[in-house]
């Protein structure tokens, strides 16, 4: 609040008049000067104290100041010429009237401390006694107010220069009274009845005279609007720096761009940009023509809402030749209109719904800047005042230029990104499965989602059916994103397939794969790629006949186990080193596996978070495992709405969950073979016996030729023991036959004169698939048949 003296209420005399004319205050001292208690004048016209046979009431003031004499009638029936100061309220409706008594005799201007002041500084200057009421300004004051001495001696600051930024200084006179000391006070107002505000640094002194008594306040105002006016230019750059291009996303950057520019520059700010070439075609050549398409990016204005926006953000207009939005697209150049209405008639004219948004609002400025990056046009910004009566001045448009190509590039940057996310994503989702593959051992379901605002990265998953029923689970993760990690994860992924075809146990895949991405590295760095490749893997072969699980990883997170009946647990597993590394061993691990036991293998993504550590991102996850789903593929969709936040994950997430089913020992049959030829003719009766048993007679032909000539080569290439397995399922029948030998048998070629060669030529031919796995006893041949919906 501003001091109030003893003697202020009476010193001046002041009165309120509403936007319809109506005294809604009148002070002590109106009723002093005109007799009239405030009960009596109060709610009626002011137009009513006019003595209207010697003047009319004046008309509405133009500006926000009015100053004149006007013949006011006293309540005893006489006419007083009053000269008047009145502002415009800072409220935008009605007046501040007031006018100053003589309450007492000021300090005669020849009092040696004023006049030292006023007549020898050479900056516009003003004292005021301890009740902060004027004594005297000099000239270069006077023709700063656009006041006459003589009129507002005796005024306070707040009843000189408008009510609220007079208050503010009155608060820091005070201080200057109180304290004895000087200070300097930065304000905006304006002065003279100016259209625009000034920025002024008024500096205040106490004045003191030979006691050492404050007997006042002196002030100085200092115009430094040009001081200002850049400093808020470079203010606002530095804010864009800082506030546009937060992020990869072209509509969050236009939308920081409006922000930036309202209200520092402009009343309404709207960003409309060209849609950009569609994927797999070039950039437009040169630059757009009239009429010109543009889509609304974002809109920002001083009024909640943007009320003004006669387009919605995503929807598209045109722009006809007419326009300033068209014609900063087509030149290149910043248009700035000065008089909406009468420049931009034509246009209007054809556009009626927006010149009538131009009369409602009163716009009466724009500015229209192009919006360019690397040579290419990407839209326009156009700025509008309405609220603020001055126009664009050439320093406007060179700070909304510099302010626009800052978020050029952001946005050009964004465009870039999305169009690499977008082909990295269509990578990415080229190279995982598409579906899992059904089997036998296990029932499976996944997601993946990339990240939200970062790059695609190289997460995998993968479901890889091996022999003998069993099946290979594998999650990686590549360091990394965008292309170049879509391609390193296609490249391991396959690398993962072929060497599960080959029946390489976990830790020694993982050392394979190892070997890899070092190889992978070298060549990236002798192509010029900066950074070395490396990545995360956990690979799991489950076997349903024995229900035993046998896992590896690579500095990959542990899996999560669920068995039937239990809660979740982490799975004590050796980290190992991620892969790239080179030369560091791998460890694996053997588990039993109750059927029914829910296996979750998942990326990093999953668990991380801003919010929360990994081991509160784990309790998540068990959480979500334990509650009750009909399916795994429910069961994936609770866990990500679980543990990812609403606006998507900051990484990768790739999720991978699996259900272990097993084989009963009914659908298993083994018989340990001697090492004699002349013992595979009963070997075979048995194997039709049992084919007769499960109800597989129609594949009792294929199923003993193949069985033949496995046994006979093991019992003439191996080394025993030898052992024979079936297993089927109601779609394959498998046979497999083991000896120690570490030798793998090959197709070749047999002559037309040769007796033998040609089994597992045979073999091959009636078979839907074949192989060959390494056991540490020695080698399994086996060989899968199809059995076509036999029961």
């Amino acid at each position: 609040m501003s001091p109030v003296h003893h003697l202020d209420e009476a010193a001046t005399a002041r009165a309120v008049i509403d936007e319809h004319g109506t005294l809604i205050h009148w002070s002590e001292g109106a009723r002093r000067l005109l007799g009239y208690p405030p009960d009596e004048v109060e709610g009626r016209p002011a137009t009513a104290l006019l003595d209207h046979t010697v003047a009319a009431a004046p008309s509405e003031p133009a500006g926000d100041r009015w100053s004149g004499t006007l013949p006011l009638r006293h309540r005893d029936g006489h006419v007083l010429p009053v000269w008047l100061l009145a502002h415009r309220r800072d409220e935008g409706d009605g007046w501040f009237v007031v006018t100053p008594l003589t309450v007492a005799e000021p300090p005669p201007r020849d009092d040696p401390l004023i006049r030292a002041v006023l007549s020898q500084s050479p900056c516009a200057t003003a004292v005021y006694d301890t009740r902060l009421r004027l004594l005297g300004i000099n000239d270069a004051m006077a023709g700063v107010l656009g006041l006459v001495e003589d009129r507002i001696r005796g005024l306070r600051i707040s009843e000189i220069g408008g009510k609220r930024a007079g208050e503010r200084l009155e608060e820091d006179m005070y201080d200057v009274l109180a304290s004895g000391r000087g200070r300097d006070v930065e304000t905006t107002m304006r002065t003279g009845g100016e259209g625009r505000p000034h920025a002024w640094l008024a500096r205040m002194a106490p004045l003191t005279d030979t006691d050492g008594q404050v007997r006042g306040v002196c002030v100085v105002a200092h115009d430094f609007t040009e001081q200002y006016k850049a400093r808020e230019r470079l203010q606002l750059v530095n804010e864009a720096s800082v506030r546009i291009g937060t992020t990869l996303d072209v509509t969050r950057t236009a939308q920081e761009l409006a922000d930036v520019c309202v209200p520092v520059l402009a009343d309404f700010v709207r960003v409309d940009l060209l849609d950009p070439p569609e994927p797999g075609t070039e950039p437009q050549a040169g630059r757009p023509t009239a009429p010109v398409t543009l889509r609304r990016a974002a809109h920002q204005s001083v009024l909640p809402g943007s009320p003004e926006a006669l387009v919605k953000p995503g929807d598209v207009d045109v722009y006809p030749a007419s326009s300033p939005q068209a014609d900063a697209v087509v030149t290149g150049r910043t248009v700035v209109t000065a008089d909406v209405a009468t420049a931009l008639r034509t246009w209007l004219s054809e556009d009626e719904r927006r010149g009538r948004r131009v009369a409602e609002y009163g716009i009466h400025a724009t500015m229209a800047v192009p919006i360019q990056a690397r040579g290419q046009t990407l839209g326009v910004a156009v700025l509008t005042r309405y609220r603020r009566p001055d126009p664009f001045t050439p320093d406007d448009a060179l700070l909304a230029e510099e302010v626009t190509a800052r978020a050029a590039v952001c946005i050009d940057n964004a465009r870039r990104f999305s169009r690499e996310r977008e082909t990295a994503l269509a990578l990415q989702r080229s190279l995982l499965p598409q579906s899992l593959p059904r089997t036998a051992a296990v029932d499976a379901a996944s997601r993946y989602l990339p990240a939200a605002r970062a790059g695609v990265g190289g997460d995998w998953f993968d479901v890889i059916p091996l022999s003998g029923m069993r099946v290979a689970m594998v999650v990686g993760d590549i360091v990394g994103n965008g292309i170049q990690a879509s391609a390193t994860m296609g490249r391991l992924r396959t690398a993962v397939r072929t060497l599960a075809d080959i029946d390489l146990a976990p830790d020694e895949l993982l050392t394979h794969l190892d070997d890899l991405v070092v190889r992978l590295s070298v060549e990236a760095g002798a192509e010029g790629v900066t950074g070395e490749m490396g990545a995360t893997c956990l690979y799991a072969v489950y076997d349903p006949v024995s229900r035993r699980c046998t896992l590896a990883r690579a500095g990959h997170p542990p899996p999560v186990i669920l068995r039937p009946g239990g809660s979740p647990h982490l799975v004590d597993l050796p980290a190992g080193p991620p892969l790239g590394l080179g030369g560091l061993p791998f460890e694996a691990v053997e588990l039993d596996l109750p059927e029914g036991t829910v296996l979750a293998l998942y990326t990093d993504g999953l668990i991380e978070g801003r919010d929360r550590d990994l081991d509160a991102g784990r309790r998540l996850l068990f959480r979500a495992l334990e509650q009750p789903s009909r399916s795994l593929d429910e069961a994936c969709h609770a866990i990500l709405q679980s543990l990812l936040p609403v606006g998507g994950a900051l990484d990768d997430v790739a999720l991978l969950l699996a259900r272990t089913r097993g084989l009963a020992a009914s659908q298993v049959a083994t018989w340990d073979i001697p090492a004699d030829p002349a013992l595979v003719a009963p070997i075979r009766k048995q194997v039709v016996e049992q084919l007769d048993h499960w109800g597989l007679s129609e594949v009792t032909f294929t199923a003993e030729l193949v069985v033949s000539e496995l046994v006979t080569n093991a019992i003439r290439y191996g080394e025993p023991p030898i052992r024979l397995r079936l297993i089927h399922d109601p779609d394959t029948l498998i046979c497999e036959v083991s000896d120690s030998s570490h030798t793998a048998p090959h197709l070749r070629r047999a002559k037309i004169f040769d007796e033998g060669g040609r089994g597992l030529l045979l073999v091959a031919q009636l078979t839907q698939r074949w192989g060959s796995r390494h056991t540490p006893e020695g080698k399994t041949i086996w060989a899968e048949l199809t059995l076509l919906g036999e029961e």
